[in-house]
């Protein structure tokens, strides 16, 4: 299934704030909060997440029709990268280990504004990425 390609950096954009403020307050809540959107868009999908659904019901109306169109499984995967970084990052405050939170928070936070501000998916690049080079690799071991 193809989704409007504007929805991931709109998505995006809300992520990069999100996890800032997050960044800023070391804010463990805040944090998990944003893990749990990532869980919601990498695990039902990017039609489910929340912010996905900001997008389709309360901006794209107000948006022309959408000229381009991405498959759905890259920004999906690119949720699920996001989620294990803030996991990561929400066990790190939890356990007490500020710095691998911050760590974790800040490399969220990095892929995020690549995308918001560049419309560069890191994740969606480490998917097709995965996809090039997988077939090769069963090739080779049979």
């Amino acid at each position: 299934m193809d989704i409007d390609a504007r929805g991931p950096r709109f998505s995006a954009v809300i992520t990069t704030i999100v996890l800032a403020v997050a960044l800023a307050t070391t804010s463990v809540w805040l944090l998990l909060a944003q893990m749990l959107v990532f869980a919601v868009g990498a695990i039902a999908g990017m039609r489910y997440a929340p912010y996905g659904l900001v997008y389709r019901f309360l901006v794209r109306p107000r948006l022309g029709p959408p000229t381009r169109f991405e498959p759905a499984a890259p920004p999906r995967f690119a949720q699920g990268v996001g989620l294990v970084f803030a996991a990561i990052g929400v066990i790190g405050y939890a356990a007490g280990l500020t710095g691998v939170g911050i760590a974790f928070t800040a490399l969220a936070l990095a892929a995020a504004f690549l995308n918001a501000a560049f419309d560069f998916c890191l994740g969606c690049q480490m998917y097709l990425f995965i996809r090039r080079i997988w077939p090769s690799q069963r090739r080779a071991a049979a």
